[in-house]
C-alpha cells in the first residue's frame, strides 16, 4: 500500500489562515483530491466509501470533486476508513474540511452571483497563474468602474440601477487580488475588437484604455493584443481563462463561460488542449512589449 502525504503544504496553511480571501471553492477541492488519493491508497471502492457514511457512491464522486459541502462526521468516517488514525493527520483534514464550509467573501453578493459562477470566483482568489482570452470585452479584472457599469447594462434593460451597482461593485472588490501581497501572475490576450468598441461611449473607453496602459506598468500584468492584421487565429471560438494554483496540489482548470451558464474543465487531456491555444494566441499576438505603444495608438483614434 503506498503512502499518502497527510500534512499541510505551505499552499493549504495559507490557504487556512487566509480563507475569508479565497472561500470555500479551492478548500473543497483539496479536501476531495486528498480523500480520493487516501480511497485509492486503500483498494477502497466509491460504493463501499458511500456506504461507509450512509450515501451513494455518486456523492463519494461530487465530494472528492469538491462540488459539494462536507459533514465532519462524514469525514472523520471516511478518514476511519481509509486508515488514518493518527490525531495530527486527522486533525489536518477535518480541519481544512470545516474551512471549506465557511462563505466566501463574495456571498453577500449571492443575489447578483448565478451558481454556477460562484466557484469560478473562489478559483479566481486562489490562482496563482490566471491567463486568459477575450474577444468582445476588457476582461473584468482590467476593467474601470464606468467601463463594467456600462458592460453590465448591456442587454439588461430589467436590471434595476441598485442590481447594476451591486455587480459593478463585485467586479471592482474582484480586483482587489491585483494589489494585494503576493499577487497572481496575469496573463491577458484582447482582441483589438474589444479596444475599439465604444462600450459606454468615448469617454469612458478612454478612461478604459488609460487605466489598461497603467496596468502594463504592473510587473505581474502581462498584455498582449491581438490586431486585425492577425487575421484568423487559434481561438476563434471565443474567450477562454486558465486558472493555475501554487504547489500543484490542484489541477489547472479552464473556464468557459456561456450565456447562461459556466463549464469548469480539469481533466490534463482537456486543460493541454486549451494550454496549446493560449501558446498560439501568445505567439500570434503583439508581443507585451507593443502593448502600450497600440494603446496610445487605439487612445488617439477615439
Amino acid at each position: 500500500m503506498r503512502t499518502v502525504r497527510t500534512t499541510v503544504t505551505p499552499f493549504e496553511e495559507n490557504l487556512t489562515s487566509d480563507y475569508r480571501r479565497t472561500g470555500p471553492t479551492v478548500a473543497r477541492m483539496l479536501v476531495g483530491a486528498q480523500l480520493r488519493r487516501l480511497r485509492e491508497a486503500r483498494g477502497v471502492t466509491r460504493e463501499e466509501a458511500g456506504d461507509a457514511i450512509r450515501a451513494s457512491h455518486s456523492k463519494i464522486s461530487r465530494l472528492e470533486l469538491g462540488r459539494t459541502s462536507f459533514k465532519r462526521r462524514d469525514v472523520a468516517d471516511l478518514l476511519t476508513l481509509y486508515g488514518v488514525a493518527d490525531e495530527a493527520e486527522r486533525a489536518t483534514l477535518l480541519s481544512l474540511a470545516e474551512q471549506a464550509n465557511v462563505p466566501g467573501w463574495w456571498q453577500k453578493y449571492h443575489d447578483v452571483v448565478p451558481d454556477w459562477f460562484d466557484a469560478f470566483l473562489g478559483l479566481e482568489q486562489a490562482a496563482c497563474v490566471i491567463r486568459s482570452y477575450e474577444v468582445q470585452f476588457v476582461p473584468g479584472l482590467l476593467q474601470t468602474e464606468s467601463y463594467a457599469r456600462a458592460v453590465v447594462q448591456l442587454g439588461r434593460r430589467d436590471v434595476s440601477p441598485p442590481e447594476v451597482e451591486r455587480r459593478v461593485a463585485l467586479r471592482m472588490r474582484r480586483q482587489e487580488l491585483l494589489y494585494r501581497r503576493n499577487p497572481p501572475k496575469l496573463w491577458m490576450v484582447i482582441d483589438e475588437a474589444a479596444l475599439r468598441r465604444l462600450i459606454g461611449g468615448a469617454v469612458t473607453m478612454r478612461a478604459q484604455i488609460e487605466h489598461l496602459i497603467r496596468l502594463t506598468e504592473l510587473p505581474h500584468v502581462t498584455l498582449q493584443i491581438m490586431p486585425f492584421c492577425a487575421g484568423g487565429h487559434a481561438c476563434a471560438a471565443g474567450p477562454i481563462t486558465i486558472l493555475r494554483f501554487p504547489e500543484g496540489e490542484l489541477p489547472d482548470v479552464v473556464y468557459l463561460e456561456q450565456l447562461a451558464g459556466a463549464l469548469y474543465l480539469d481533466k490534463p487531456s482537456e486543460t493541454e488542449k486549451y494550454w496549446h491555444v493560449m501558446n498560439r494566441l501568445d505567439i500570434d499576438a503583439e508581443r507585451p512589449d507593443a502593448a502600450p505603444v497600440i494603446l496610445q495608438r487605439i487612445l488617439k483614434d477615439l
